[in-house]
């Protein structure tokens, strides 16, 4: 609770900064009497969640970030597994991924508006390409990361590839993935309202740029404090799924002053090396 304090405090301490600079027009190097206050983004936000419009933009963007983000995460980890155990696959799309890798998804908006008919299919497309290409490599890295002894023991007691796949080297790079997954999902994100302001019909970011065009500048704080929470809600839901499908590795507990961490799972598996003593054997292990 004292945690969930601090954070609540923290947030409302940024409110009252923002607040008081913007209504006592503090403008030291940085111009804050450009900026609407707290109260008058608070009341636009009141009026915009009282109209329809509000809503169909967060559904297009909540379909256009999620359909992008699904295709990117399975196409991405399908991609990864399979140029990290095949030399042929890493031969012949290793190159191809690699030069394609560096390019800003958002400068594929032209390839996008010539590739597709449609401006919802391309900002589709820029999102699956904004998630993708972090996923893939999480994963790559994550396979390769696995020790050869886990596959060498399920192929000792008679287990095929798929066996392989299925009981090690999935369940091995869960937590590879699901690193990628959170980088993905956060420059899917960017992407997608990036897009949505150049070539979008609706959408937060759509309505973000035209508030900006019309000079609203509280309604482009409450598309930037939208884009924020739905950011934050959708991280966090990858964070909790990718715990839960782990669950079976050790964690920690943080405990502040530079002592050791108290160990939730798997304590005995982190027990330092070295001769078995008193002092680092558990007592429930000590003959």
């Amino acid at each position: 609770m004292t945690r969930y304090a601090l954070r609540g405090l923290s947030l409302a301490a940024a409110l009252g900064l923002w607040q008081l600079l913007t209504s006592l027009d503090i403008d030291v190097w940085l111009r804050f009497s450009q900026f609407p206050t707290v109260t008058d983004v608070a009341r636009a936000f009141a009026d915009r969640l009282s109209g329809p419009d509000y809503w169909t933009d967060l559904a297009d963007s909540l379909t256009r970030i999620l359909t992008g983000f699904l295709l990117a995460s399975v196409l991405g980890v399908a991609t990864g597994v399979l140029v990290a155990r095949s030399r042929l696959a890493e031969d012949l799309l290793g190159p191809l991924l690699e030069v394609v890798r560096p390019v800003p998804a958002i400068a594929l908006v032209p390839v996008a508006i010539l590739l597709f008919p449609s401006n919802e299919q391309g900002i589709v497309f820029i999102t699956f390409t904004a998630a993708y290409f972090p996923v893939l490599v999480s994963t790559r890295h994550a396979v390769r990361a696995l020790t050869p002894v886990w596959e060498e023991a399920v192929r000792t007691m008679g287990g095929g590839r798929w066996r392989i796949l299925g009981s090690v080297v999935l369940p091995g790079a869960l937590p590879g993935i699901f690193g990628g997954l959170s980088v993905g999902i956060g420059v899917a994100w960017i992407c997608v309202i990036s897009a949505e302001m150049i070539s979008g019909q609706y959408g937060v970011g759509y309505r973000t740029w035209q508030d900006y065009t019309v000079v609203d500048y509280p309604g482009v704080f409450v598309g930037m404090v939208t884009i924020g929470v739905l950011g934050w809600l959708t991280s966090t839901a990858v964070e909790l799924l990718g715990r839960r499908l782990t669950h079976w590795l050790p964690r920690t507990s943080y405990v502040p002053g530079g002592r050791a961490p108290r160990l939730v799972r798997g304590a005995t598996a982190l027990l330092p090396a070295g001769p078995r003593t008193k002092e680092n054997v558990p007592h429930d292990q000590l003959v």
